[in-house]
């Protein structure tokens, strides 16, 4: 995983360093997800002032870029990421901006996708490189959310008031990185979601979000990468060069 260089090129109203790529700019495809825009730890800012230190030509929003369907919970940097959005899917911008539908975007995504001009798939295919990708939420693999609904409620509830108790989120991570449950989840998840892309559409890449956790790894001979959240310290995201070029990246 790759991280954004230090640099002293400081933000004090975001209370992060400006940023600065210690890479090429100009890359094909920007694949980010779980921006879960109207929670309190969304970091929608962040991710405005990290696409535009990019050029690029398809953006994918890989599931669960709304919280949940009350508006009234969006914050001014919210709103300016879909003002963001909204620019970049203009046609003679020239991008292929794609939205694919997460859990957390139910009800909200046809709506929206009329005013924002941004085409909504449950899973989006293409070629690059001489690869075949899918982008796939990956909430389709996971029974827990459905079977366990009280339970993941009050998970999540507890999980948000963590991130907001640790503003650097030290505690969060270290929940992600020690939970069997979680990360057994995330196995499931990414083993189901690439033996269906491979099977269903003969997938050599597929790109999951959901489980929150940033992975990159094989699984029986389909690369599988999990682009993390937008809602932890660092966030996570994929980039996909014009040679085709794959790079799981995190951002401060």
């Amino acid at each position: 995983m790759t991280t954004l260089p230090p640099t002293t090129n400081f933000d004090p109203e975001n209370d992060v360093a400006a940023v600065v790529l210690d890479h090429d700019s100009s890359v094909n495809t920007i694949i980010v997800s779980d921006i879960h825009l109207g929670s309190d730890v969304s970091r929608s800012r962040r991710l405005v002032e990290l696409l535009q230190a990019y050029t690029f030509r398809r953006l994918i929003l890989n599931g669960d870029v709304f919280d949940d369907l009350n508006f009234t919970r969006l914050s001014k940097d919210d709103w300016r990421f879909l003002s963001y959005i909204r620019r970049m899917s203009a046609p003679k911008r020239g991008i292929d901006v794609v939205w694919v539908v997460g859990n957390h975007d139910g009800g909200v995504a046809d709506i929206l996708s009329h005013l924002l001009g941004v085409p909504v798939f449950e899973e989006y295919v293409w070629d690059h490189g001489g690869e075949r990708f899918l982008a796939i939420h990956g909430h389709q693999f996971d029974r827990w959310i459905t079977e366990h609904v009280t339970i993941t409620a009050v998970a999540s509830t507890v999980y948000l008031w963590l991130q907001k108790l640790d503003p650097h989120h030290r505690v969060s991570r270290w929940v992600k990185r020690t939970s069997k449950k979680w990360l057994r989840l995330s196995d499931k998840v990414g083993g189901d979601a690439a033996h269906h892309g491979a099977r269903r559409h003969g997938a050599t890449v597929v790109l999951c979000g959901h489980t929150h956790h940033a992975t990159d790894r094989m699984v029986d001979g389909v690369r599988y990468l999990n682009s993390g959240c937008w809602t932890d310290k660092p966030s996570q995201y994929i980039t996909v060069s014009d040679d085709g070029e794959i790079v799981l990246r995190e951002c401060l």
